[in-house]
């Protein structure tokens, strides 16, 4: 039998190349594979990153809605867009004398018996002077509204100042608000018999605002 012996060499060769060929394709799908694998792990990265940022921020947005639900659960607004604290310190800057820092009792009392606590501020200071020094009425007898009755002449006395304001923002509700007369126009025919009473105290109302 005829037998060519350069044949078996020359076809080992080419299985060689054969095999180096496809260790290359083996090698070039792992690195095809390796690229796709690094570049989704980086959108993955990122992706959570983004996430995490986004997570933090929201975090964040809701940590601060809630302190600040918390502060107006705290200080709720009550009259005119302020706080009863803040209405109170406005009030306090017309009061002096005797009745200094009695602001946030007018304030309070005023407003739970659905009284403007404004113009109850005004008319204790049309009736006492307290803008600058209480009058003896005040002073002496704890009577801030130039109410009538016994103990101080002809006109009531009352145990401490807080009893005396309070007394007059009751009788405020009592006798003029629950009448419906709620404005200074109103409540002067009356409250006094002075024509010009009304207009002094808005002219009070106007300047406590103004505070």
């Amino acid at each position: 039998m005829w037998y060519d012996s350069g044949a078996f060499p020359k076809k080992r060769g080419v299985n060689v190349k054969a095999k180096i060929r496809s260790i290359e394709k083996v090698l070039l799908s792992m690195v095809v594979i390796l690229n796709v694998y690094l570049v989704y792990l980086n959108i993955s990265v990122s992706e959570y990153k983004t996430t995490n940022e986004n997570r933090s921020t929201a975090n964040y947005i809701e940590i601060e809605i809630e302190e600040q639900e918390e502060i107006i659960e705290s200080d709720p607004i009550v009259y005119d867009g302020k706080t009863l604290n803040q209405l109170a310190e406005t009030l306090n800057k017309s009061l002096n004398s005797t009745i200094e820092g009695k602001g946030n009792l007018i304030a309070s009392y005023s407003l739970e018996k659905g009284v403007d606590p404004y113009m109850a501020t005004a008319i204790i200071l049309q009736e006492t002077g307290c803008k600058w020094t209480c009058s003896r009425l005040v002073r002496e007898c704890n009577n801030v509204g130039g109410q009538k009755g016994s103990g101080c002449g002809s006109y009531a006395y009352f145990n401490s100042l807080d009893e005396g304001i309070k007394a007059f923002i009751d009788n405020l509700e009592r006798n003029y608000i629950s009448y419906g007369l709620t404005t200074p126009e109103e409540i002067n025919p009356k409250y006094a018999e002075d024509p010009n009473w009304a207009r002094n105290v808005n002219k009070y109302i106007e300047n406590i605002k103004a505070q």
